[in-house]
């Protein structure tokens, strides 16, 4: 099984399906899997977001990491837990949804805009710090925040993220990116998801 570092090391893209449908869950991510994609998330907002998790993990789960977004309660981290995710993203930072899903043995991934619920975080068990909506995090903010941060910790940005904007993230210490819209939507074809995965892979390269 792959850890958030090592997926994160191989490739620094995390896919955000949200929307999708279970009947596309599996050619949706066999493009993303071939691009090199090793983390991917299913918003609990999305159709029937329980079953696209269950057949991507039955599908990809010894080769990437499976979970959920949008995830609020501890009822949520047990039902993405039953459906065989392994990771457990919030677009906020509630201590009480980490604690469950650190008992439960899965990465909590919550939302965090300010060091003071950066900090928070992490105390709490953070895996992952998600720094959104990062349009509201500039790269010069992130620089100050990573200065104080441990350097251990891990910081993905979220929120407005395309292939040229990766680079100036990058050189200030974000370790991945968390990729909505500009990836997936429900009315993208499987062949545009494709190239928008090889994209935002291929942009990686000149980030060092």
């Amino acid at each position: 099984m792959n850890t958030l570092r090592s997926a994160l090391d191989a490739v620094p893209l995390i896919a955000i399906l949200r929307g999708l449908e279970p009947s596309m869950a599996v050619p949706v991510t066999d493009v993303l899997v071939e691009a090199g994609f090793r983390i991917i998330e299913v918003p609990l907002n999305s159709p029937d977001p329980l079953e696209s998790i269950r057949r991507i993990s039955d599908r990809h789960g010894g080769r990437a990491i499976i979970g959920a977004g949008t995830v609020l309660t501890c009822a949520d981290v047990d039902a993405v837990a039953d459906a065989g995710g392994c990771i457990i993203v919030a677009p906020n930072m509630n201590p009480a949804v980490g604690t469950h899903a650190l008992a439960r043995g899965l990465w909590w991934c919550p939302g965090v805009c300010t060091p003071t619920e950066a900090f928070a975080a992490l105390d709490a068990g953070a895996s992952l710090l998600k720094l959104f909506p990062a349009e509201m995090v500039s790269p010069t903010s992130i620089a100050a925040m990573r200065a104080v941060l441990p350097k251990d910790a891990i910081l993905a940005a979220v929120g407005g993220i395309t292939p040229t904007s990766m680079a100036d993230f990058r050189s200030v210490g974000i370790d991945g990116f968390g990729l909505g819209s500009a990836l997936f939507k429900p009315s993208y074809t499987v062949d545009d998801i494709a190239r928008r995965a090889r994209a935002f892979v291929d942009a990686l390269e000149p980030c060092g």
